[in-house]
């Protein structure tokens, strides 16, 4: 405790190593800013007019790498509606229903994470299926009063959410949370506690609709370079040791960011910057592993139907740096 002011662990919803520095930094910023007004809850900043007025946004014309779909599927396109933006959209997921649609957002990717953690808009929204279009998004808030958190990675099966988060009473700089959905919005938030927190790398996972496959980007010992693919199954006792999905899966570049149509049929992740599928065997194997979107993006997710892919696209600039993310989309073209 500092003059009775309680020590908040902000962190990035983006999963990647940071040094202890670096978090000491945020917790120092997130204490000045949780003392200067104990009592007062942070004003609510509208999405919009959080993002910079130099923000160009960023268009199919102007894209310097715009993806490209393989066969069997249409030329990707900027979702239609309220949620694309001249900030970052990222990490879409749909759930099983496809009545909602979860992401991402931060007004300005230039910014650094220590000041994304304090802007009060950077976190997770979802949007409403109207029947004809995706509805105005909302944010999600995980959070108590003036408490700070960084949340990301969204996945909500049911009733329940998992999210990872940098907050106090981690057991890591990041980790894995489960909040349940009470009278229409997320509450009783809580850490995954162990071995989830421990053994397993923390960043976008999937659970099969069953509940019972967890599919996870991790670059534990026993894989093939950068992370790998990994899935444990839940037993009695919970979640079983990880199995490496294999060679026909994972490479010497990072594959993660997974995604399991509802029918279980499909794998669907991320590898060297391209969304990719494959093909679940009668033996529970995944084979015939191919390149569905190419070109600076990933985080797949699909609507129930299966017809329609959502991803985020980076945009990046002249020197190969992100200036801009969209969720983008791509239909299933008849055979």
């Amino acid at each position: 405790m500092i003059r009775g002011c309680p020590i908040i662990i902000p962190g990035s919803s983006r999963i990647v190593p940071m040094p202890r520095s670096f978090f000491i930094l945020l917790v120092l910023l997130a204490l000045s800013s949780a003392c200067a007004s104990p009592n007062r809850a942070a004003p609510l900043v509208d999405r919009l007019s959080s993002i910079p007025g130099d923000a160009d946004k960023q268009t199919p014309e102007t894209d310097l790498h715009p993806p490209s779909a393989g066969p069997g599927w249409s030329q990707p396109v900027p979702l239609q509606g309220p949620i694309n933006t001249a900030g970052a959209e990222d990490s879409p997921f749909l759930p099983a229903d496809g009545r909602e649609l979860y992401f991402f957002f931060t007004p300005d990717v230039r910014v650094p994470v220590e000041r994304q953690l304090l802007d009060q808009v950077t976190g997770i929204y979802v949007s409403q299926w109207t029947g004809t279009g995706w509805g105005e998004p909302e944010r999600v808030r995980l959070t108590k009063g003036n408490e700070l958190s960084m949340d990301g990675c969204e996945f909500v099966l049911g009733d329940e959410m998992w999210f990872c988060s940098a907050r106090a009473g981690n057991h890591n700089e990041i980790d894995w949370y489960i909040a349940k959905r009470v009278d229409g919005g997320w509450s009783d938030w809580k850490n995954a506690g162990l071995p989830i927190n421990g053994g397993f790398q923390v960043g976008e996972l999937h659970l099969t609709l069953d509940g019972q496959e967890m599919y996870f980007g991790s670059a534990r010992p026993g894989g093939y370079g950068g992370l790998d693919l990994w899935v444990s199954t839940r037993t009695s006792d919970g979640w079983g040791q990880p199995a490496n999905l294999g060679p026909q899966v994972n490479t010497a570049f990072n594959d993660g960011w997974p995604y399991v149509s509802p029918d279980g049929t499909e794998l669907w992740y991320s590898s060297h910057y391209s969304i990719y599928r494959c093909l679940r065997q009668p033996d529970g194997s995944w084979i015939d592993c191919k390149q569905i979107i190419s070109a600076i993006s990933g985080e797949p997710t699909l609507s129930p139907d299966g017809k329609t892919l959502y991803f985020v696209h980076h945009y990046l600039d002249s020197n190969q740096q992100i200036i801009e993310a969209d969720i983008y989309v791509s239909q299933r073209l008849e055979p």
